[in-house]
């Protein structure tokens, strides 16, 4: 607070400093227009006694003078009307004291006088962009504290409560959530996800109705749609899951992200890794069994390495226009998009003015996302 004092101090002494030359009486003696105008008169008159100047001239001079008197005396009682002296006090006393009571009034209401000052160390130090998750976490509740139907709040919170492994706090978030900012698949889907994570990863009764209700209301949400396909593996109906993947995979994008993990659970139920058709390399019936009992990692490695040596194939006889469809596609279905234009640039280049190979290789990949 004494520093504002200081301030106020320094601010009042500048008010007065600037607004006191206003409340001064001015004196008129000799320093107006009209006081010139008059000893030029009188002037003229000795001028004209000691025969400086004939009649005529000085007759003239006088005319011309006492016009230009006239307009100045005019101009300095207009001037004056509203230039008392009491008057300009009276706005020199206003200004200095109404100025600062002005601006005490907007302070009041709108700042903080009643804050602390901060040590400077503290005034230095920028917010740390690694702030504890935590603690955003616990600014985001206590504000749902004062405003429980906020929507947007609790769909920021609810992923968040997720990924710290608050899953109980999660699922209480999600429907809150779906409560107040509305019932999408998405948010379904979201609460049966968390519901199965406070499970311990069992896919229960209850998280398997929420993923119903998702593809009810979309029947293309993925999540919804590869949780279903786990319950049911969870329940021994391999079958039925494997059903429930074959067709995400045959109806999804080619390049979309999720491809490899519905892959490898297809191979985890018996589905098999893909064999011979639009996705990846052929395989043989001993390879699709091997590949069967093999963790996610080495399946992911044995797949990347068939892919690796059609690669090396191509590379050596470019003829094999098939060959390139499936190197493609299968560097799409991996999500290496780069590879994939890649393999496609190599694959026209190979191909050259055989008109009808380009022909069937652009129409083998119209669907693949890429150019041509």
């Amino acid at each position: 607070m004494a520093l504002w004092f200081v301030f106020a101090l320094m601010t009042a002494a500048a008010t007065f400093a600037v607004l006191w030359p206003l409340g001064r009486t001015r004196s008129d003696a000799g320093g107006t227009e009209a006081t010139v105008y008059r000893d030029q008169l009188a002037e003229i008159t000795r001028d004209t006694a000691a025969g400086l100047i004939g009649p005529p001239e000085a007759e003239a001079a006088r005319i011309e003078i006492s016009r230009r008197l006239l307009a100045a005396v005019d101009a300095e009682g207009t001037a004056s009307v509203g230039s008392s002296p009491g008057f300009r006090r009276a706005v020199a006393l206003v200004a200095l004291i109404g100025l600062p009571l002005l601006a005490v009034g907007f302070y009041l209401p709108l700042g903080s006088p009643a804050m602390p000052d901060f040590p400077l160390a503290a005034r230095n130090q920028s917010p740390s962009p690694t702030q504890p998750l935590d603690n955003l976490v616990a600014q985001v509740e206590q504000h749902l504290e004062k405003n429980p139907t906020d929507g947007r709040g609790w769909t920021v919170l609810a992923p968040v409560l997720a990924k710290i492994g608050r899953t109980d706090d999660a699922v209480r978030a999600f429907r809150n959530a779906i409560t107040y900012a509305g019932d999408t698949a998405a948010r379904r889907a979201d609460l049966g996800e968390a519901m199965a994570m406070a499970a311990n990863g069992v896919i229960t009764a209850d998280a398997k109705t929420e993923f119903e209700r998702a593809v009810a209301l979309d029947a293309g949400e993925v999540k919804a749609r590869y949780f279903l396909g786990l319950a049911a593996e969870q329940d021994g109906r391999g079958s039925d899951a494997a059903a429930i993947w074959r067709d995400m995979l045959a109806k999804g994008p080619a390049d979309a992200p999720w491809r490899p993990v519905v892959m490898a659970a297809l191979a985890r139920v018996g589905g098999g890794a893909p064999k011979s058709g639009p996705n990846l390399p052929a395989l043989s019936e001993d390879t699709i069994a091997s590949v069967q009992g093999m963790n996610a990692g080495d399946r992911n490695a044995m797949i990347h390495g068939m892919v690796d040596r059609l690669a090396t194939r191509l590379k050596q006889d470019g003829s094999d226009v098939e060959g390139w469809l499936r190197l493609v596609r299968a560097y799409m279905v991996l999500g290496e998009r780069d590879k994939a234009k890649s393999a496609l640039a190599d694959a026209r280049e190979a191909v050259g003015t055989d008109a009808e190979r380009l022909r069937k290789l652009n129409d083998g990949l119209k669907d693949s996302g890429l150019d041509g």
